[in-house]
């Protein structure tokens, strides 16, 4: 079937030959040419011409130039064309409740065969006023008797096999009372929307800017909440329309910001009625926001659409995302969002504002709200910078001396009555602080780095009464004082430099560390190196020579010790060469900006993609600001890289989605062979995470194919608990992180709770420092762990064909609460070879709960009782 062109003669892409398409460019140009000149049915003289210009919206579009707008434009040469499937809709909304007295439908070829008119009054609940099943196409005029604000086609059956297309539709009637239409341009839809809070992830922010009524936001039960879009530029503001659901705002402002921080009220009510309101409003600025301070329902605030009207200005910078332009690439750089919070030294009030902050993620730790705390160069006096779950703290200087906090920069545990077991997923980076009491406190568990930090003064990594602890990581930092970890289980410190170290519980390693303690594993537990072998330091952002913001990427190091900076060597990359994502853009466009050559910078947020996002390019920095969060949905990997040379991941959580992912993170296709000893891929604080905020399944976390990989400092982690239900059935994931590359080092690696092995690893010549490990709490059995004749599955196996391996600092720990009498043989499984070598190994039995026959293979003895006491290999074999 040959179809009409859209606009120049562009033809579906189809099963066409190049030789049909000539031909069909030809009859479709004459076809289109002769329905220009079709006489239009009128509709009845007194009738008005309802919905032309309007909001217009559809189930689907078979591409960005077939858009629904396209069918009320009043042009018969543009159309709307749906995807090829049943059913399909496209609604009007008239801004009003009007009388509806026939609808005018002037098909292209793809027609309805049967198809129906609705109305309805709130864009969910429809009402039939006309249906066929014998659709005959081209122009249609059918006569109806009803009323609406909105009105739709609803086909059911296409009369071809391409979907359905209109190049008009035109509702007529009398315009009625009830809610005005909005004044002005509609300047939200699809643009970027965030929110204080979503109620879970089938109701995201950006639910209420896509035009789409059968969608909505909703946020958790509670005051205050927000919902704000970001109209990429300053414009005048006019109007505003909330679309509420039935849980509504009662009080709430609507508000203006031009940096997405300072707010001017340009609206504000106690008596909120719910349903549709237009509000006339008089403002401008960048970001409109709903600011909802008291709730009408035990439930929390829901908007079906949000709707912002008024003239759009003269440009603040592009709009953000950046979209495809059909003219020209996607744009780089761009501003960094509404969740990253910039201060210098004259900021007003910034002690109040990173109080808001924690007070909202100070237990928030399976929420949705992400932030990242940038300070510019500066001195800063006086502040406690409480940091809580997903939220991150950087300088923006070139080395950590260019920001002086003069106060502390503070993790504590009294949320949980002061244990810090929980103390996830929060960072501080790239700063100088100097503490008030002499010491700062750093009380935190996994997933939670504490990177190229100058201490001036002491570091106390427990939490205020020694209470619990289980971390921890640190990197590429200085601390003028001693380094008290008092009550933390294990931590692993690189490439820095401090001034002593107080105590140990079961493992504390090092390497490349000047003033380490001895070697004296397992009295006292330090495993020291006075290297480390490859090294690479995260890239960071930082604000360049003019101001600008850019991305420092500092270079491999080899046999590293003590601290990078000041002269740090590497390459800054200004942000203009990075595309800019904020939450609710699709795979797609990440995927299309990748492809062209930028890099990419994910703003705090969460992230679904529907596809993989593949790192095709040599080089390609990929990095997270506030603990972005990557959900793939529908079974897909959430990230493939390709195996190719140097390319950096940085700072990201992969938070599993409810579909059988392969991977979560895929690095080279299986089978890679290259070598990139010269120029590795290195993985820097990405998180992976199977369960705890929402249902999630995978097979494999982490994949490594590629050779010469550097991992330094992840937590891959099935949980254990959680907001959403968790359980051996529940979130299944059988394999944390699979390595078949040969020579790839981890330094730092925390893997938890897998079904099978936490790490199983293939590929020759790998080098682990640091490793901790709990198993799976939930097992329900011994049979449920039983591998073939072996009693449970190792924490951590390496291949029986493997022939060259090293480990230092290894730990492995039981906590079998489900069933208290699972034996494990062991905790480490590896080929008894002269090229395999393990250096300080440990497991323990966390107060009984499941025992360990031996650490390595036969060797070492076992645990027993209920002491908690480790048992140890010091060399193997």
């Amino acid at each position: 079937m040959l179809a009409p062109p859209t606009g120049t003669a562009a033809l579906r892409t189809s099963v066409l030959s190049n030789r049909r398409k000539t031909a069909a460019a030809v009859i479709t140009a004459l076809i289109a040419s002769l329905l220009l000149f079709v006489p239009m049915r009128s509709a009845h003289a007194a009738d008005t011409l309802l919905s032309q210009g309007k909001t217009v919206t559809a189930s689907s579009t078979e591409n960005a130039g077939t858009p629904a707008s396209a069918a009320v434009d009043g042009n018969t040469g543009t159309r709307w064309s749906s995807a090829a499937a049943d059913p399909q809709w496209l609604q009007v909304d008239l801004g009003a409740t009007d009388t509806i007295s026939s609808v005018t439908l002037n098909w292209e070829t793809a027609y309805g065969k049967a198809f129906k008119i609705q109305t309805s009054a709130d864009g969910s609940t429809w009402t039939d006023v006309y249906s066929t099943t014998t659709g005959t196409g081209g122009v249609q005029t059918v006569s109806v008797n009803g009323s609406g604000r909105f009105v739709r086609m609803y086909g059911t059956a296409r009369g071809t096999q391409y979907g359905y297309s209109l190049w008009e539709f035109q509702v007529y009637g009398s315009t009625g009372g009830g809610t005005p239409p909005a004044a002005g341009t509609l300047l939200s839809q699809g643009k970027t929307a965030t929110a204080s809070s979503t109620e879970n992830a089938g109701t995201p922010a950006s639910a209420a800017v896509d035009g789409n009524t059968g969608t909505r936001w909703s946020s958790a039960a509670a005051d205050p909440q927000w919902l704000q879009v970001d109209l990429g530029a300053t414009d005048t503001i006019s109007s505003v329309a909330l679309n509420w659901e039935t849980a509504y705002g009662k009080a709430f402002k609507i508000q203006t910001s031009t940096d997405g921080s300072t707010w001017t009220d340009i609206y504000s009510t106690t008596t909120g009625t719910g349903g549709n309101q237009t509000l006339t409003v008089s403002g401008s600025g960048r970001y409109v926001r709903m600011y909802g301070t008291t709730r009408a329902t035990g439930y929390g605030y829901s908007l079906w659409e949000f709707q912002v009207f008024g003239t759009a200005g003269d440009g603040g910078g592009p709009t953000t995302p950046p979209t495809t332009d059909p003219g020209g690439p996607i744009q780089g750089g761009g501003d960094l969002g509404p969740n990253v919070k910039v201060f210098d030294p004259s900021t007003p009030d910034i002690q109040g504002q990173l109080d808001q902050i924690f007070q909202q993620q100070e237990s928030n730790q399976f929420g949705d709200a992400r932030y990242q705390v940038f300070f510019k160069p500066g001195t800063y006096n006086g502040l406690n910078d409480q940091v809580g779950f997903y939220t991150s703290v950087s300088g923006l200087g070139r080395n950590p001396d260019d920001v002086q906090i003069n106060g502390d920069i503070t993790v504590d545990a009294g949320w949980f009555n002061g244990n810090a077991t929980q103390n996830f997923w929060r960072s501080v980076e790239n700063l100088a602080i100097k503490p008030v009491s002499g010491d700062d406190r750093w009380a935190v568990a996994q997933a939670a780095p504490f990177r190229r930090i100058h201490v001036e003064g002491g570091l106390n990594l427990a939490p205020n009464g020694y209470g619990w602890a289980s971390g921890g990581y640190i990197a590429d930092s200085k601390i003028d004082g001693t380094v008290g970890p008092y009550s933390q289980q294990q931590w692993y410190t690189r490439d820095s430099s401090i001034q002593g170290w107080t105590n140990g519980v079961w493992n504390m390693v090092f390497s490349g560390v000047q003033g380490a303690p001895a070697q004296g594993f397992p009295n006292p537990v330090y495993t020291t190196l006075n290297t480390t072998p490859e090294s690479r330091e995260k890239p960071y952002m930082y604000l360049d020579s003019s101001g600008n913001y850019a991305v420092f990427v500092p270079n491999l190091r080899t046999n590293a010790s003590g601290v990078s900076w000041p002269n740090t060597p590497g390459t800054s990359i200004p942000l203009s060469q990075f595309y800019v994502a904020k939450p609710g853009v699709s795979a797609a466009t990440i995927n299309a900006a990748l492809a062209q050559g930028l890099n990419l910078v994910f703003t705090p947020g969460i992230y679904h993609v529907d596809e993989p996002i593949n790192v095709t390019r040599a080089n390609t920095v990929v990095l997270g600001l506030g603990y972005a969060t990557i959900v793939p949905d529908n079974g897909v990997d959430a990230m493939k890289v390709s195996d190719v040379d140097g390319v950096r991941l940085a700072g990201f959580l992969i938070d599993a989605g409810a579909g059988n992912s392969p991977q979560l993170l895929q690095v080279g296709a299986q089978g890679s062979t290259a070598s990139h000893a010269a120029n590795p891929t290195t993985v820097q604080d990405v998180f992976a995470r199977v369960g705890g905020a929402r249902a999630a399944q995978a097979q494999t976390a982490f994949e490594i194919n590629s050779n010469d990989v550097i991992i330094d400092h992840t937590w891959i982690w099935r949980a254990d608990h959680g907001s959403a239900p968790t359980g051996w059935t529940v979130n299944p994931a059988d394999i944390g992180l699979k390595v078949n590359g040969n020579n790839v080092l981890a330094t730092g690696l925390f893997v938890e709770h897998f079904k099978k092995y936490d790490v199983e690893w293939h590929g020759q010549g790998g080098r682990t420092i640091f490793f901790q490990n709990e198993k799976a709490y939930d097992a329900p059995n011994q049979a449920a762990v039983q591998n073939g004749s072996i009693r449970g599955y190792a924490a951590y196996k390496v291949d029986d064909n493997v022939t060259t391996h090293e480990g230092w600092g290894l730990g492995s720990y039981c906590n079998y609460t489900a069933d208290p009498s699972i034996i494990q043989d062991h905790g480490f499984e590896a080929p008894t070879t002269a090229g395999v070598k393990f250096h300080d190994l440990l497991v323990v039995s966390l107060g009984g709960m499941g025992q360990y026959a031996h650490v390595i293979n036969n060797t070492g003895p076992g645990t027993s009782g209920t002491g908690t006491t480790p048992s140890t290999v010091t060399s193997y074999p």
